[in-house]
């Protein structure tokens, strides 16, 4: 009796050390499906930001991102880095021209929402 008693408690602490090790809802949770669903929504909101555009402001866009692009990548403009040796692509300059312009990225965008709130609070 208390062999086969003790095979079943050995079997249900090893199945139940298996489960644990392996994989826990927590750090599943926490980690695969909130990292996924947090790039999920923020693909979701950068669209909507994008698509409720008027045409014209999309054609404004258009023709913006053309230009600053241009001039964020000109030799000239670009941005030393280590292990590139014509440097990189002038990513604030860009973001500035667009905001000049009439056409802040998304990102932009929220980053003034977040200035405006805080600013409110005070």
């Amino acid at each position: 009796m208390q062999i086969r008693t003790a095979k079943i408690r050995l079997l249900i602490l090893t199945g139940i050390g298996l489960f644990l090790s392996g994989c826990s809802i927590s750090d599943w949770y926490n980690g695969y499906y909130v990292e996924k669903s947090a790039i999920k929504e923020g693909q979701r909101n950068r669209d909507n930001y994008y698509n409720s555009e008027s045409p014209q402001m999309q054609e404004l866009r258009k023709h913006n991102d053309k230009y600053c692009s241009d001039l964020a990548s000109r030799p000239e403009n670009r941005v030393a880095r280590d292990g590139y040796p014509n440097g990189v692509v002038n990513q604030a300059m860009f973001i500035g021209c667009m905001e000049d312009r009439g056409t802040p990225t998304y990102e932009s965008y929220i980053s003034m929402q977040k200035k405006n709130m805080m600013k409110s609070e005070r």
